[in-house]
Formats: C-alpha cells, structure tokens, sequence
C-alpha cells in the first residue's frame, strides 16, 4: 500500500474523530476533503461511511460503563429498557428514509457546492435556535440554573425520542450534520445542551455502525485485500480523534452554546461557495 494513502486515510480519520460530533458536518468535511486529497471513486466513498464506525468506537468506549448497564439491565432494570426504547425509535426514521431515498441523495447531493450550500443553511438555523433558546432561557442554562423539561437522557419519553429521530432524517442530506440536527433539535424540544449532545452519541452508534456495515456489505465486490490498511488506518485515527473530541465537548457546552460553530459553517461555507464560483480551487466531485 502507499504511503501517500495511508498518509490521506489518517487526515481523513482525524477529520471525521474531530467533526463527527460536533453541528458542523462530518460527511460534509469529509466530501470536502476527500476532494482537496484528490480521493475519489467509489472505494473512497464506502471508506468515508466506514470510517464513522471508529468514532462511534470511541462512544462504546467513553460510556462503557453505562451501555454496560443498559444491556446487564434489559430484561430487568426499567430505566435501561426505556432508554434502549428510546434509541431504537430514534434510530428507525432515518433507516427507513436512508433505504428509500439513500442512492438518490447521493448521486445528486453529495458533491462540495450542495455540501457547502448547506454549511451556511444549518448555520444560520443554528444562529436562530440559539438565540431563540436564550430568550427563553438567559444565561440561566449556561450557568446551571436552569431546569430543563429533558434534564438528563432518562427524562425522555418514547415521543421526545421520535421527534430526535426525525431531525436525525435532516442528516441524510450531506452538510447538515447529524449531530447539529440532532443536538440542535433536542434543545427546541426542550432538552438540556448535555442531555441533546449526549444522546446524539447514543444515538450515532446504531445509526452509523449500522450504514457502515450495511454498506460494507452492499459494496463488498468493490473492495479488496489491498484496502485494508487504508481501512484500518482511517479508523484508527478517527477512533482516537473523536474520543478527544467527545471528552471535550461534554467540558464545552456546560459552560458554551454553538454559536461559534455556526459562524464556523457560515464562513466555511462561503469560502468553498467562493472558490468553486471563481475556479480558484477544483472541488472535485
């Protein structure tokens, strides 16, 4: 294998570990820069997909102990069995839209401008909600005081969970964000910034594991042998990156909201808009 790729799959994994679970696009960045690395072709897309499963190794990882419980307390515990409930229904919208809509999304969508377009979109979207939160809410949730209807990811219902998984849908167009749509959304519905961006990554792990499987499998007569190391590289990277990311993040938004990272779209977006008009750089599709 080249070095030169090896070198490419970890820029890539540690673009997806750091964008993964942030409201700023992972598939988005990785579009973009799978294009600047010239990695194109059908390997590289089923590879971006794969890739997730790494970060979504850092979650299992980072809430060990609590998934742990969750799966000892099934057949008992009535808190592990509303919280599994709630993931599952979270999760089955996006399979279902994912599987009527999937190959048409990205034949048509998942190119650098309709990518870039949506940057600015959810970042203007983000810009409202915050500001809309912090009318109803003041500094008050940033400095521990409020108190949220959803406090924690055992305050929700099995309804609270079908409305995340519906947002979640918003996803399957590239640069959005999953995790934007979801943590964003949860807080429109009442959900505290901890319990939304916690149970965004509860609710990655079957989500992304499974399209990452599920189009392992799909693709399987276009991949070989020699893809391994560009595989086991990619998530490697993307599972040490995002276990930084994650611990992070929780730190951030006790004390932050996501304004920064809707600016951070905005701009960015803008950018690589620019750019592809004036032909200064080629985004390749």
């Amino acid at each position: 294998m080249d070095i030169v790729v090896l070198l490419k799959a970890a820029v890539m994994g540690i673009v997806e570990g750091l964008t993964e679970f942030l409201p700023i696009s992972s598939t988005g960045h990785l579009i973009l820069a799978s294009s600047l690395l010239n990695m194109t072709g059908d390997v590289v897309k089923v590879f971006e997909i794969a890739i997730q499963t790494g970060a979504m190794i850092a979650v299992m990882w980072e809430y060990r102990e609590r998934l742990r419980n969750t799966v000892a307390g099934i057949t008992y515990d009535p808190i592990a069995q509303r919280f599994a409930l709630n993931v599952l229904i979270a999760f089955v919208p996006a399979v279902l839209l994912a599987l009527v809509f999937g190959s048409l999304i990205k034949e048509h969508l998942f190119h650098p401008v309709p990518v870039a377009t949506a940057f600015v979109v959810g970042g203007f979207i983000i810009l409202w909600v915050e500001r809309r939160h912090r009318r109803h809410y003041g500094d008050r949730d940033l400095e521990g005081g409020r108190v949220a209807r959803v406090e924690t990811v055992d305050d929700m219902t099995a309804l609270d969970a079908l409305k995340v998984g519906l947002v979640q849908c918003l996803a399957l167009l590239p640069g959005t964000s999953r995790s934007g749509a979801t943590i964003i959304g949860s807080m429109v519905f009442g959900f505290s910034r901890k319990a939304a961006t916690e149970f965004s990554f509860f609710l990655g792990i079957p989500t992304l594991v499974g399209a990452g499987v599920y189009l392992l499998y799909k693709q399987r007569e276009l991949l070989s042998v020699a893809d391994l190391p560009m595989f086991a590289v990619g998530l490697v990277f993307a599972f040490f990156s995002a276990l930084l990311c994650i611990r992070w993040l929780i730190r951030y938004v006790s004390t932050h909201d996501f304004t920064l990272f809707a600016w951070y779209r905005i701009v960015f977006g803008i950018v690589v808009l620019v750019t592809a008009k004036t032909g200064w750089v080629t985004w390749h599709a």
